[in-house]
């Protein structure tokens, strides 16, 4: 579904007339399975957010390719339904002035324009909330009315609303009570199962990373370290992956 082909990216370092860069993505390559579970791990500044931010066509690699069911990621044929996006700041992710329903609808809205089509999603905002367990009253609350947690699965609504059948979730849970974490890892494993949905899961904590995803690719300094099968996290070859393991289990 998703080809990474050495894909590099680096940004402008120094002021305004500076001529020298900072490489944050260095050729990295790898293969993303339709359906699948990826976690993406590092530690901070390892670039990991950057490469999510490519495989959205938010931002455009220099050299290299990002290829989604054969069509260049950002292009004009590449398909913006086939990848949604639930980011780490949910506060600054959805419009304060805008009640949970006419958040949601803005995505429903989107796939279809048609009077009739508008009315329909009325009632798919009730079953959305439904599945990802807050109560359809919610609709009417705006967010400062809602807890961190609430606003989340929120976001999660809108994502799974746009009917793509990958969602990039960029530090997504980070923010969250540990408590709540769980809980929205559950409703995350909950909506892969009905709703058929992939994930590219990006994170820095392993922990929730082995808990939900199915590959885990650990990257360091801008490119990938090792990538390894969730049930042999154990196995792990490089170096940098033990240590993150051994941090864990510490």
């Amino acid at each position: 579904m998703l080809i990474v082909d050495r894909v590099d990216k680096s940004y402008k370092k120094g002021g305004l007339f500076s001529r020298e860069r900072q490489q944050v993505i260095k050729t990295v390559s790898f293969q993303y399975e339709q359906g699948e579970c990826l976690g993406i791990v590092g530690e901070s500044g390892c670039g990991k957010s950057t490469l999510g931010r490519l495989l959205l066509g938010i931002e455009k690699p220099e050299r290299g390719s990002i290829l989604l069911k054969g069509n260049r990621v950002g292009g004009k044929r590449a398909g913006r339904r086939e990848i949604s996006a639930v980011f780490q700041d949910y506060t600054s992710s959805i419009n304060p002035y805008f009640p949970v329903e006419q958040a949601i609808m803005e995505s429903l809205n989107s796939l279809n324009r048609d009077a009739s089509s508008r009315r329909e999603n009325h009632a798919k905002v009730d079953r959305l909330l439904q599945n990802v367990g807050l109560d359809p009253h919610c609709r009417t609350k705006y967010p400062h009315e809602l807890s961190g947690g609430q606003i989340q699965r929120v976001c999660i609504a809108r994502a799974v609303a746009t009917e793509a059948p990958c969602i990039l979730l960029d530090e997504a849970i980070s923010s969250l009570d540990s408590s709540v974490q769980m809980q929205v890892l559950e409703l995350l494993k909950k909506l892969k199962e009905v709703n058929k949905l992939g994930y590219i899961f990006i994170t820095h904590d392993i922990q929730a990373a082995a808990f939900i995803c199915d590959r885990i690719m650990f990257m360091r300094d801008g490119q990938i370290e090792e990538i390894v099968s969730s049930n042999q996290l154990t196995n792990v070859q490089s170096p940098y992956a033990k240590k993150m393991l051994q941090m864990v289990i510490a």
